[in-house]
Parts: structure tokens; sequence; C-alpha cells
């Protein structure tokens, strides 16, 4: 029984909190909803406390809003808040694109060769949350070998606000993302070219930001 110990606090706030967020990103809990920390407890087959961790990262983080001894819901949709959301995050994988292309190996563009494929084959079947996760893995590929931690923190802690409106405008018919702009921003690194992939890269974020409009 030595192999098994305590699971530490923190990952148990960390499931909590993962599993709130895309709950609140997929629209499984509604803007507007109230949530309840024990029931989502309940729910998750755990104490409360990692529940109320969860809840406190989320409000500061901009998809849960609270009114101390009266409520927690989840915060409205606003349009400017991801436009904001959206031109930061794009300004950093800018930044990402440009230090990582140098670094760049064979195996990380076949990467994201293969996400992009997996991105565009679940457009066309309408699976909206499996394309929106091979999306982050093309553009975390440039994330993971720039190396720069600061962006990668305010990358994951923004994006689910840009994420909740994205998968909303698709479930009502609208586009997703291009895969052709993917293509693009892939040969550009396969050519070491970050000029371009920094270009292509500022094209991808610039109609998310428009897609908040």
């Amino acid at each position: 029984m030595e192999a098994i110990r305590p699971v530490p606090r923190t990952l148990l706030r960390d499931r909590a909190y993962a599993a709130i967020r895309d709950a609140i990103v997929a629209g499984e809990i509604e803007p507007g909803a109230v949530v309840r920390d024990a029931e989502l407890a309940e729910r998750l087959g755990l104490s409360r406390a990692p529940v109320r961790e969860a809840f406190s990262r989320l409000v500061d983080e901009g998809l849960l809003e609270s009114k101390p001894q009266s409520y927690t819901r989840v915060t409205p949709l606003v349009a400017a808040d991801v436009r904001d959301a959206a031109a930061v995050v794009g300004a950093l994988h800018e930044l990402v694109t440009r230090v990582a292309v140098p670094r760049l190996s064979a195996a990380d563009v076949a990467a994201m060769s293969a996400a992009n494929e997996r991105f565009a084959a679940t457009v066309r079947a309408g699976d909206v949350d499996t394309a929106l996760r091979a999306d982050d893995e093309l553009h975390d590929v440039l994330v993971r070998v720039s190396g720069n931690r600061a962006a990668a923190a305010t990358i994951a802690r923004y994006t689910p606000l840009i994420r909740r409106l994205e998968r909303r405008r698709f479930g009502e018919g609208g586009n997703c993302r291009s895969a052709g702009l993917h293509e693009r921003l892939i040969d550009a690194c396969a050519a070491g070219d970050a000029a371009e992939a920094v270009r292509v890269t500022a094209e991808i974020w610039r109609g998310l930001e428009e897609l908040a409009d």
C-alpha cells in the first residue's frame, strides 16, 4: 500500500477549477446561472474547500462574479471583455511565435500539422469542442517551445473568456477559424520564416477580436 498516498490539496483544487471552467466555457453552466459550492462539490465528488478555491480563481479570471453572503454566478458574455482578452492573448501569441519559430524541430512542426488535421476534420463534423481543443494543441506547441512561462500563464488565464464566445458563435452556425490560416502558419514555421508566422498569427487573432463584434 506504499504506492497509495493522499492526493495533494492543490490537485483537488485544480481538478475542481478545470471541471467548472470547462462547463462554463461549454455552456453547460449558462451565463447568469448561480453556482453553489455544496452542489458542485457533490457532483465532482470533492469536499467544498477545493470548490471554493476554484470559485475564487474563476472570479479572478472573469468567468464568475460573487457578492459576499449573497451569490456566486456565471458572468454574462460581454463583447468588450472578449475583445480585450483577444487583444492581449493575440499579442502574446505573436510574441511566442517570434521566439519559437527558430527553435522548432521537425517533430514540433509535425505535431502542429497533426493538430490542424484534427481541427479541420472536427470542424467539418461540427464537433466544436474537439475542434477548439485541437486548435489549442496547435498553438500550444509554439507557446511551449518559446519557453516564456509568463506568456503561457497569461494565455491560459484569458483564453477561456474567448473560447466561451467562440463556442457559442460556432454553435449558432458561425464559421470556425480557418484551417487554411493554420496551414499558412505551419508552412511559415516549417520554412523558419518567423516574420510570416507572426503575420499569420496576427491575422488569426484579429479575426477573434472581430468575432466579439
